[in-house]
């Protein structure tokens, strides 16, 4: 492999996922992810790494947290004024960063706490999450060399170009804490190894962790895009957390009925179902949304306001184990990267394709 270029070596199964998650809402730092990653190390090859923790911005929970990237200090000032036009800007810092030689070449990383001008919802007549939405996209198209990564309330997402254990101790975790953790390290096959294209993707409470290939990736990315949505990434990941969005948030699907669109069971399988409901349930997702039918291998973890998700493509065709210990649930690759956060894991077992595991934070508990 000495000498190979991304591109020329293929590794099928490269990548690695891992999350945690605290049933009860207790806080955690985000040392114990980091650790995670290491042990898969080799899954990925320091072309993009990160992480992503929920309820880390306790006195600032009102207010969406953008971080972004920008190329030169003039895009900063101009992305900064369009924000002050719609939004109230209650705090703007660089991103605190840990300087380490394994990771180099970094843009300028800031983040802002925002919330929505009344009279710019009232003008526009939009609630304020599809408007944040409606931003985000718009910066992200339309600014050169600036570029939303994260958005959400009480949430960040923080990637870089790097292993994932050193993307961790270069956005200092180690000094967060959150009742929620997700983690990826990046082994890109078909797209290119930069800050914006690491994972997780994000679009307001909204992040996606992806192990595999998007086969369907110009389908969906063709429907999904008629919906204002905007693919500006240049990674396949990018438009499931578009497509959860809009299933989720506009169309107002559950969990359940998401993961049924994204990874839908086989005709013959719907067929076979006894349940009545269930089955014409299937069979109208399937109907109304072909669009959206992810193929692929894949493995995702979608985090969001009080809860995670994990799911393989209906024919599993990417690694994942679930495993708990007391209030807390982890999810990774393998199973050596559940064992380093918690030794002594009980119930560890790899959910079937196409079957969502989805943990919720107990009701009011963060």
């Amino acid at each position: 492999m000495a000498g190979m270029r991304e591109g020329e070596v293929r590794i099928p199964s490269g990548c690695a996922i891992a999350a945690v998650i605290s049933k009860e809402g207790k806080k955690m730092t985000g040392a114990a992810i980091m650790e995670s990653m290491k042990p898969m190390h080799d899954r990925s090859n320091g072309l993009g790494g990160g992480f992503a923790g929920y309820g880390i911005y306790p006195e600032y929970k009102d207010y969406y947290a953008f971080h972004l990237f920008f190329d030169c200090r003039d895009t900063r000032k101009a992305c900064e004024a369009f924000l002050k036009e719609h939004f109230e800007v209650v705090k703007g810092e660089l991103i605190p960063t840990r300087k380490i030689p394994e990771i180099t070449d970094e843009p300028i990383i800031w983040r802002y706490f925002v919330t929505p001008l009344p009279s710019v919802l009232r003008d526009l007549q939009l609630d304020e999450k599809e408007f944040v939405a409606r931003t985000v996209m718009k910066i992200n198209t339309d600014m050169k060399g600036a570029y939303v990564f994260s958005s959400g309330k009480n949430m960040g997402t923080f990637k870089a170009v790097g292993f994932p254990e050193d993307v961790g101790r270069f956005y200092r975790l180690d000094e967060y804490e959150g009742y929620c953790w997700t983690a990826h390290g990046r082994y890109p096959t078909n797209t290119p190894g930069w800050w914006g294209g690491a994972h997780p993707f994000t679009l307001l409470d909204y992040s996606v962790v992806h192990n595999g290939e998007i086969s369907s990736y110009d389908a969906n990315r063709r429907f999904i895009e008629m919906f204002g949505y905007k693919c500006n990434l240049q990674t396949d990941t990018e438009v499931i957390t578009y497509i959860l969005d809009y299933l989720l948030r506009v169309q107002g699907l559950t969990l359940e009925e998401a993961a049924a669109v994204i990874a839908a069971p086989f005709w013959s399988t719907i067929e076979g179902k006894s349940d009545l409901y269930e089955k014409q349930k299937l069979q109208y997702l399937r109907t109304i949304f072909p669009s959206l039918l992810v193929t692929g291998p894949f493995s995702i973890v979608l985090g969001f306001d009080g809860g995670l998700m994990a799911l393989n493509d209906r024919l599993k065709l990417r690694s994942m184990v679930v495993g708990e210990k007391a209030d807390k649930v982890y999810i990774a690759s393998e199973e050596a990267a559940i064992r380093v956060m918690e030794p002594d894991v009980k119930n560890i077992w790899a959910p079937a394709g196409g079957e969502p595991v989805i943990v919720k934070v107990k009701e009011g508990a963060y």
